[in-house]
């Protein structure tokens, strides 16, 4: 009899042909011209769930993009765990900073390229061929899997709460096992306890009806880019406070326990300088009283995502613009809630705005709550048992500041926490330019799921 190790051998090749497929189709849900790409990625994934032998396959429509569930639930007493990932894409832009065509997939150097490899289509592939290798060769999956798998995380998920909550029934179980999560590096597993929340805001200032001559009409009014600079000057203190009244009331404190777990990971700010292309001569700046790692993963932010007016073209044009506008975004930390802090920041704008400008304020979504669970919960266990084996080192508990919309709405609605079981890599480039994922990632990834299946028979 076949073992599940030989069968993942053996098909490698073909698995990852299929990635590469996968990997082709530019499912990018933040641009309606490619809804139905998104739509030809939920028939694919649907399509290679029930080639891994996975039952019941649909997709289900959200009134956005959609979900593909499907299950095996032929394991009566043991444990339900829902696998969750997404196969919706970031946008390419700049696409000129791109080596090669984002959605025309190159293998170079033990790493596949792509829009999408790392983020989440590599990582998300990784569970249903680790389901087809058990299937194949035991017969049999050793838990109750369901499978979770949605096309509009790189938006926000802005229909999951209201497809959740109507569909609790359906997604009911004890765990979620998350393929959308990273590792520590190349050789040292980690466990993430906690990811932050996000709420997002587009601030759009105008004086004029339309763009005027700077000397005909310079100093007579308002220059709305002028305006706008001041109301975000006006959000955070030269030191990186962030100064919205009200702002930092419901964070809760962080622990004694926490900063020394923190404190004690490996951790050098001339190497995270150097890792993000920061001269060494240049300071790293954020909250006073905080660390770098503290303020990555368990302080709230607030940050300009991007500014725009007036002329952007080569050379000068000698106008007073019209308009400006700017985007930001808040990641948040456990207690704050999201609709209070957009509610704040447009109190903010409201307050500070400069005589001579009219400004409206437009909410992105309703936001994301942060998230966080025990450290010593079993599924926890589960995967640092497994991540130690195939590693051979003991997986640090870390803390980051990334977003993933659906956990906590899998607590609220399902009373379900998120493990986080993935093998990206902080370095493999996620919602830049020549995104990759490491193939020996995606062979580890197979491995680590098939015997995190069978520890949680265990439990």
């Amino acid at each position: 009899m076949r073992t599940w190790q030989a069968y993942l051998e053996e098909n490698g090749e073909r698995f990852l042909h299929e990635l590469k497929d996968f990997l082709h189709i530019p499912s990018i849900s933040a641009l309606p011209e490619y809804a139905g790409d998104v739509q030809e990625a939920a028939k694919w994934v649907a399509a290679r769930l029930r080639a891994a032998g996975i039952e019941n396959v649909e997709i289900l429509p959200t009134g956005g993009h959609p979900v593909v569930y499907g299950d095996w639930l032929h394991a009566p007493g043991k444990l339900t765990v829902l696998i969750y990932g997404h196969f919706d894409t970031q946008p390419v832009d700049p696409l000129e900073l791109w080596t090669r065509p984002p959605f025309e997939p190159a293998i170079v150097e033990g790493r596949i390229y792509a829009r999408g490899a790392t983020d989440n289509k590599g990582n998300m592939l990784t569970p249903i061929l680790a389901a087809e290798a058990l299937l194949r060769t035991e017969g049999a999956l050793p838990v109750n899997v369901k499978f979770f798998l949605e096309g509009q995380e790189e938006i926000g998920s802005p229909q999951m709460a209201a497809f959740v909550a109507g569909q609790r029934e359906k997604l009911a179980c004890d765990m979620v096992f998350s393929a959308d999560t990273v590792q520590w590096s190349e050789d040292q597993p980690s466990v993430l306890l906690s990811w932050k929340g996000l709420c997002g805001l587009q601030i759009d200032v105008q004086a004029s009806r339309t763009d005027l001559h700077s000397g005909a009409a310079g100093g007579t009014f308002q220059n709305p880019i002028h305006a706008l600079a001041y109301l975000i000057a006006s959000m955070r203190a030269q030191d990186g406070r962030i100064l919205v009244d009200g702002f930092y009331d419901d964070v809760l404190p962080l622990s004694a326990e926490e900063r020394e777990q923190l404190a004690q990971l490996p951790y050098s700010d001339l190497e995270y300088k150097r890792s993000i292309g920061l001269p060494a001569e240049l300071d790293l700046f954020g909250e006073p009283g905080y660390t770098t790692l503290e303020r990555a993963g368990v302080r709230p932010t607030l940050d300009v995502n991007g500014i725009w007016g007036g002329f952007q073209g080569e050379g000068i044009k000698t106008i007073i613009p019209s308009r400006a506008h700017a985007k930001l975004t808040c990641r948040l930390v456990a207690d704050q809630d999201p609709e209070r802090i957009m509610r704040l920041i447009e109190a903010h704008i409201g307050k500070h705005t400069p005589p001579g400008v009219q400004v409206k304020v437009t909410r992105h979504s309703s936001g994301v709550k942060a998230y966080r669970m025990p450290a010593d919960h079993p599924g926890n266990q589960a995967a640092s048992q497994v991540l130690e084996e195939v590693y051979g080192k003991v997986p640090y508990y870390t803390r980051r500041g990334g977003t993933l919309p659906v956990s906590p709405l899998f607590l609220e609605q399902l009373g379900a926490y998120t493990v986080s079981m993935a093998f990206s890599l902080p370095d493999e480039n996620t919602h830049a330019p020549d995104e990759f994922f490491r193939l020996s990632s995606f062979a580890r990834g197979q491995q680590a799921y098939c015997m995190v299946l069978h520890k949680l028979a265990e439990k």
